[in-house]
């Protein structure tokens, strides 16, 4: 839609909740990322150590006191962390597999993107896939386009992209309602693969439990704009 090329600042937010044994490892991969300006933690009312380590590998912290979601806890972050020209999205407990995110981020510098999202290897230990294939077939829905990774929390994107994206879905709908808006309302999304390590929730009762969660937030987010489209 706007096909410029960034030339200002990037942020990169990392979206964290308990992920006190992983947050320092990914701040420091991200700092090695060309083009990344300020690395900004969202802990997302963390009962660990997530904030100090994270202050510890060089990041500026943003801290819910109380647990708020993913979209709440990422939209709330956006007017506290202040303005950027494109926002680099990473989750907390990828390590130092975030350094793999710059092909995103390039994309989105470069100008051949608004928005990029990471498709990642599959996860080991993953589930059924339902809830992403579930995910897919609303985005294709609501904006014709047909992605691999709605559900992928890597992803670069402009602040245009963004702005016009907000408010922001809550919890874990976040991903899938920004893919949808952004390519209903025109502007280029892509994906791209990227080289990072995620935890696949597993087939046991805390994973059926996340996926749940997952599914219901998803539909949260796209049965109003599926009713809107029609």
């Amino acid at each position: 839609m706007t096909g410029s090329r960034a030339t200002g600042p990037v942020l990169a937010l990392v979206l964290a909740r308990d992920e006190e044994s992983t947050i320092a490892e990914t701040v420091r991969a991200l700092s090695t990322v060309a083009g990344v300006g300020e690395i900004v933690v969202v802990d997302d009312g963390s009962t660990d150590g997530t904030a100090q380590a994270a202050r510890a590998a060089g990041a500026r912290v943003l801290r819910s006191r109380r647990n708020r979601g993913k979209g709440g806890a990422m939209e709330g972050a956006l007017d506290r962390a202040g303005p950027a020209d494109v926002y680099l999205f990473v989750d907390g407990d990828i390590g130092a597999s975030a350094a793999g995110v710059e092909p995103v981020l390039s994309a989105v510098v470069a100008g051949t993107a608004d928005l990029a999202v990471g498709v990642p290897p599959a996860p080991v230990g993953g589930g059924f896939g339902l809830v992403r294939r579930t995910a897919a077939a609303a985005v294709r829905r609501l904006s014709g386009f047909a992605p691999r990774a709605p559900l992928s929390g890597q992803r670069a994107v402009t602040g245009e992209c963004l702005w016009a994206c907000r408010p922001l879905a809550r919890g874990f709908g976040v991903e899938t309602a920004m893919v949808a808006d952004a390519a209903r309302m025109g502007f280029r999304v892509v994906e791209i693969p990227v080289d990072v390590e995620i935890r696949g929730t597993g087939r046991t009762p805390s994973g059926f439990r996340h996926r749940a969660l997952q599914g219901l937030d998803i539909a949260a987010a796209v049965v109003p704009r599926l009713l809107r489209v029609r």
